[in-house]
């Protein structure tokens, strides 16, 4: 049984996760008793919480506009700067966890005071991201709009632009926020499609939350989802090896995000590379170190033995 104080810290988070609950749903969450939940309830208000209630047996619990809060006290000054730091963590992955630095900051924001809020938007509008050469801008704004639609599983319609530049409008499931590289990837489901689709974040042009908060079953591994996008949905060329390590190594000499992998029994694996060109892969295998069979395509392997050959030749040797 968990104390008191526990609880409603527990219960505050919950609140703050999702639009509205139900009293039988926080009970089930939290396991205990619907009087306990109502309660609690009570507690909240008392201590400044404004918890918002509708009334009938399919009615709700929710956070009133405007009045979350934090059981933690920071001044004006302390908010502003504990917000500006979480933001260049979570854009810049500096603590190496982007997610935990952009939850946190999402709770902050949540918790912020109308007036502060207000000064953190402006900051916002004044502060200037410099980007790599091969790195799109992505106001942070639009990332935390974004985490927030994957918190509370709230459907949304996304205005979307493709490779091509193509404006597209579409209701989607919001799932996560994926970093890879120097980019963010949104996952959600097409609703009119039914399928797991990944957006890159820096091409949402728009979100219009609908209110409907849904119910995600069986969703897919996130990582894994955008791992495969990039390996076969943007390269022209997609090859196939197989390396004579298991999978937790050779997971280490090729990450998630560059390959995807499966297992060859309990010594090697297989393992999903794309690129541009046949040549480029080819190039790409010599910098592993290590053996490995090439098992698709035949263009790929010519272009690796050929490689080879030229270095062997170069450095003095004959005909391998």
């Amino acid at each position: 049984m968990i104390g008191t104080s526990a609880r409603l810290l527990r219960l505050l988070s919950l609140l703050a996760a999702r639009p509205s609950w139900t009293c039988g749903e926080l009970a089930g969450r939290m396991e205990v008793t619907d009087r306990t939940v109502r309660r609690d309830i009570a507690k909240l208000r008392e201590l400044g919480y404004g918890i918002e209630s509708d009334p009938g047996p399919f009615g709700g619990y929710r956070l009133g506009q405007g009045t979350r809060a934090l059981p933690l006290i920071l001044d004006e000054e302390e908010s502003l700067a504990v917000a500006v730091a979480l933001r260049e963590a979570a854009l810049s992955g500096i603590l190496g966890s982007d997610q935990a630095a952009l939850s946190a900051l999402l709770k902050l924001q949540q918790g912020l005071p109308r007036r502060i809020a207000d000064r953190l938007s402006a900051m916002d509008a004044a502060f200037v991201h410099t980007s790599r050469s091969d790195e799109r801008h992505i106001a942070p704004g639009m990332l935390l709009e974004l985490a927030t639609l994957c918190r509370r599983s709230e459907r949304t319609r996304l205005s979307y632009r493709t490779l091509g530049g193509k404006a597209t409008v579409r209701d989607v499931d919001p799932y996560r926020l994926v970093r890879t590289g120097h980019r963010w990837y949104f996952v959600a489901r097409d609703v009119t499609k039914g399928e797991w689709r990944t957006f890159r974040a820096d091409r949402v042009t728009q979100v219009q939350p609908t209110g409907q908060v849904v119910d995600i079953a069986d969703p897919p591994d996130p990582a894994l989802l955008v791992a495969r996008g990039l390996t076969k949905g943007v390269y022209p060329h997609t090859m196939t090896i197989r390396v004579p390590l298991p999978m937790d190594r050779a997971l280490q000499l090729v990450p998630p995000t560059i390959g995807t992998h499966r297992p060859d029994g309990p010594d090697a694996t297989i393992v999903e590379i794309g690129g541009s060109t046949a040549d480029s892969l080819a190039r790409y295998l010599l910098g592993l170190g290590v053996p490995l069979q090439v098992l698709s395509p035949d263009d790929v392997r010519q272009a690796l033995l050929r490689r080879t050959r030229e270095l062997y030749e170069g450095n003095g040797g004959g005909q391998p």
